[in-house]
């Protein structure tokens, strides 16, 4: 599976991290949902060893500030999604960490992915900009989603 975010906001960045922004729900629910828990690195590991893969839509883009609203979608670069599919045969799921995410890569991505056997779903953002949903809210729809999908891939042996 693939959860895609829009782009790094600044702590991001300056972090070198996913979702570095302490009150970012993300590794709060991966830790539940996947046992990510403990270093940066221990926590991708985690992630790996259960089939999920993080990335964004866009490789890069002028945004003032962390905020999806402020993309300027005019300097969006979406990032190679035909090479890394090819690359990862086995991702069925692509999974889009808010609405901003899931409307990027429908407009500037998706075509082009026409000769993949992809599934899509939308999980509500897990950025503290996205606060009409609690994060106990957020969790329960995130596991909705992804647990049976992880449930699937080890009755098949994936």
């Amino acid at each position: 599976m693939l959860i895609l975010g829009s782009l790094p906001s600044e702590a991001s960045l300056r972090a070198r991290e996913y979702y570095a922004h302490p009150r970012n729900a993300f590794w709060n629910i991966m830790r539940d949902i996947a046992g990510a828990a403990g270093d940066y690195a221990t926590r991708c590991l985690s992630l790996q060893e259960r089939g999920i893969a993080v990335w964004d839509v866009l490789s890069s883009s002028v945004r003032p500030g962390s905020l999806d609203a402020d993309i300027d979608m005019t300097s969006a670069v979406p990032n190679d999604f035909e090479h890394f599919l090819a690359a990862h045969e086995h991702i069925r799921l692509v999974c889009f960490n808010g609405r901003k995410a899931k409307q990027m890569f429908e407009r500037r991505v998706q075509s082009s992915l026409a000769d993949f056997d992809l599934e899509y779903a939308l999980l509500p953002s897990t950025s503290p900009a996205h606060a009409s949903l609690t994060p106990t809210e957020k969790l329960a729809v995130w596991c909705g989603i992804i647990v049976p999908h992880l449930a699937g891939e080890e009755d098949n042996g994936g």
